[in-house]
């Protein structure tokens, strides 16, 4: 009998508040606990971790700095940060973003990525070439002192990214009212 009026004023709470964003964010922490178990509880992979980190790209991916009042020229320069320097840089510039602050956040993405990749990798337990190297992408130089065919897919994954990004990052930012 006590849980009922507990489980209600739970819900009562919940009413009042962002239901939807307490329903992403236990997605992501459900999500990161399913990796963290595939990974056999490995430390690299931690469930918090993983869960901050999917909800930071949920929310960069929904255009929260919007709300925090993030100029339009700073949002279009977030955009196409993923893929390489010099096209982010002219998909930056086409939305009428700021080629040089893409090109900072497009840096800082690739040395992210080289100084922590392998370890992310590891720790999930990810060991075909075929899938670490299309991870990698932009670490293409990096995949190929691995192996070979280590290195092709990361230049598949890093030249599928690119024209991802040229065709379809101008298209969304038109649409989205950019």
């Amino acid at each position: 009998m006590t849980a009922l009026p507990k489980l209600g004023a739970i819900w009562v709470y919940l009413a009042a508040s962002p239901l939807l964003e307490l329903t992403i964010t236990l997605i992501a922490y459900l999500i990161a606990q399913t990796l963290y178990a595939k990974a056999r509880f490995n430390p690299l992979a931690n469930p918090v971790l993983i869960a901050v980190a999917l909800l930071v790209a949920v929310l960069e991916i929904t255009g929260v700095a919007a709300l925090f009042g993030a100029s339009h020229q700073t949002l279009a320069s977030l955009a196409p940060k993923s893929a390489t320097t010099p096209i982010a840089m002219a998909v930056a510039s086409e939305i009428c973003g700021i080629p040089s602050l893409t090109a900072v956040l497009v840096i800082s993405t690739g040395v992210f990525g080289a100084v922590f990749a392998r370890a992310i990798l590891n720790g999930l337990k990810i060991a075909e070439p075929e899938v670490r190297g299309f991870a990698l992408g932009i670490g293409t130089a990096r995949a190929f002192q691995v192996s070979e065919q280590m290195g092709a897919f990361a230049g598949l994954g890093m030249g599928l990214n690119g024209v991802f990004t040229a065709f379809v990052v101008p298209v969304v930012v038109r649409w989205l009212g950019g």
